[in-house]
């Protein structure tokens, strides 16, 4: 028996007249749904292993081990309450389900956040053997999002000015302290090395982690990622640890330092707690209670983690539920790609992944017809460029880095590059701790990439070599002169001209397309090459070098 089976089993009390609830790998929490209200004595939970879903994207080693050391210890800890546990390894979450229910009759279940499981179990739901209740985890309705705006194109100003209003925060008399709904302009400084940024969090590793870390290691070899078992919040009170930390240590100076990037720190001052509240270990509705409260703390950082958590967060989840997560988009069905995807792993391992689930893929939709792969820099090979092989290297060290380093440099670069939103965002999705559809699609295949057109953003975040040159160390070390050598800025002309006809319909897009009209015919097809070249390069696995002569 292993050693979580053990323990499970010494804590085993009778199901018998129990009211079962299924609680999924992303409600790990009972201070939500019926578990935070009915007695323990009178419930039972079904927690499901399903080693396929694990599989069945090339998932960083780490999202598995922190899911999974999590699923674990949140049995163990509703069985210390005194809840029964049944705990499953099955094929599928709706297979171990339907086993169940002849012994352990309807059950319940929160309505689930990942459309992905939503599907899983609509058999489960339409036959009654599965019953979905409220999910009480999210701060807004969808009476909310309506309210902000009854349709299409959306925007999360409007939203966030709305349940601002409508919960009272960072309210006062109606008015938003401050005088001001955000303080985003205040919030783009660059971070010189001072104030010390805090040290990356770790924690005891228990001998529960330590199983779940080997049975990563050995079952799921082939993924990718490093696994650090000292990384992982594993237990509630791993949970409390980061977010006491992130209070004391982080909200101070989160605000000014929001955009920064730094190879010296790569979180700076972000609380890093986005991948428990996508499990639900933390309350979205807490930690935004508690820093609405904070005295000490300066406005500007307290409304810009509220606007991220209360704003984009719930957002994002919206969007996502309104589009059946891009799949209808302005009542038209998009095509979708027939089974799930890797981020290109498969095609630069030279081996197929093994794929799950056919009919399992996302949204193929892009407004601007990008469509090339994801290169092979963004599984770590060297691609010469200091920011993009830096943040990757993050990425596929920690399984995190934070959202201006996702936004301004890994989707911008594949922006310019014209990569495929879809294949982006299945990058996204196997590579971030914290990364699930819900939010995954949205903020990479919606925002990130702007494969969607204006239908939630208001243009493309793309940008050369000056945004990341003001906002980072990346360029200091760098092989390549930000404002001489560096092929961004050629890049990014090239994309204005490659989609001048749709950009040009985008407002905030008018100035860029005219500043780009009036380059030199000769600049304009040295823009083209450049962006040949480089996109070239890339897709075999070459790493950029300046050349005499040229941009690069």
């Amino acid at each position: 028996m292993s050693i979580f089976g053990g323990a499970l089993a010494a804590r085993r009390v009778s199901e018998r007249g129990r009211r079962f609830i299924f609680v999924p790998y992303d409600q790990l929490s009972d201070a939500i749904g019926p578990l935070s209200r009915e007695p323990a004595h009178e419930l039972g939970v079904v927690i499901v292993e399903c080693p396929e879903k694990a599989a069945r994207r090339p998932y960083h080693q780490q999202k598995l081990a922190l899911v999974l050391t999590n699923l674990r210890h949140f049995a163990l800890e509703q069985a210390g309450r005194g809840v029964a546990i049944r705990h499953v390894v099955a094929p599928s979450y709706g297979q171990a389900l339907a086993t169940l229910a002849p012994a352990l009759g309807q059950m319940r279940v929160m309505r689930p956040a990942e459309r992905e499981l939503r599907v899983e179990l609509a058999p489960l739901f339409e036959s009654g053997a599965l019953i979905p209740v409220e999910h009480e985890g999210w701060l807004t309705s969808t009476a909310d999002f309506q309210a902000a705006q009854p349709g299409p194109p959306w925007r999360m100003d409007a939203f966030y000015r709305h349940v601002r209003r409508r919960l009272n925060v960072l309210m006062a008399g109606g008015k938003p302290l401050g005088g001001r709904f955000s303080f985003d302009t205040e919030n783009r400084r660059p971070w010189p090395g001072q104030p010390e940024a805090p040290s990356p969090p770790t924690f005891r590793v228990d001998e529960i982690t330590l199983e779940v870390c080997e049975l990563v290691r050995t079952k799921f070899a082939r993924h990718p990622g490093t696994l650090n078992p000292a990384q992982l919040p594993a237990s509630l009170a791993d949970a409390e640890a980061l977010w006491a930390r992130a209070k004391v240590s982080c909200l101070d100076h989160f605000g000014p330092f929001e955009d920064a990037m730094s190879t010296r720190s790569r979180a700076l001052f972000h609380t890093q707690i986005s991948m428990l509240l996508n499990l639900q270990r933390l309350s979205a509705a807490r930690v935004v209670r508690e820093v609405a409260a904070m005295t000490d703390a300066p406005l500007p950082s307290k409304e810009g983690f509220v606007r991220q958590v209360l704003g984009w967060r719930e957002y994002m989840r919206h969007v996502h539920e309104a589009t059946d997560g891009f799949r209808i988009v302005n009542g038209r069905a998009q095509p979708c790609a027939s089974a799930p995807g890797d981020g290109g792993y498969g095609a630069w391992r030279r081996t197929p992944w093994a794929q799950a689930v056919p009919g399992g893929g996302g949204s193929l939709s892009s407004v601007l017809g990008a469509e090339r792969p994801v290169p092979p820099a963004y599984w770590a090979v060297p691609s010469g460029l200091r920011c993009l092989d830096e943040v990757v290297s993050a990425v596929w060290e920690d399984g995190y880095s934070h959202h201006i380093t996702r936004l301004m440099v890994l989707s911008n670069i594949a922006m310019l590059l014209d990569i495929s939103p879809r294949e982006l965002s299945d990058w996204f999705w196997v590579a971030y701790v914290d990364a699930y559809d819900w939010v995954v699609e949205p903020n990479v295949h919606g925002m990130g990439t702007f494969g969607l057109g204006d239908l939630m953003t208001t243009k493309p975040y793309v940008a050369g070599s000056g945004y990341i040159d003001k906002m980072s160390d990346y360029c200091k070390g760098c092989r390549f002169d930000p404002k001489t050598t560096c092929p961004l800025p050629a890049l990014y002309w090239a994309y204005l001209a490659r989609h001048r006809e749709q950009l040009s319909q985008i407002p905030r897009m008018k100035l860029p397309i005219l500043a780009e009209s009036r380059r030199s015919e000769a600049q304009q097809r040295s823009d083209r090459q450049e962006f040949e070249r480089v996109s070239e390069s890339l897709a075999r696995g070459e790493e950029l070098r300046p050349a005499q002569g040229s941009l690069l």
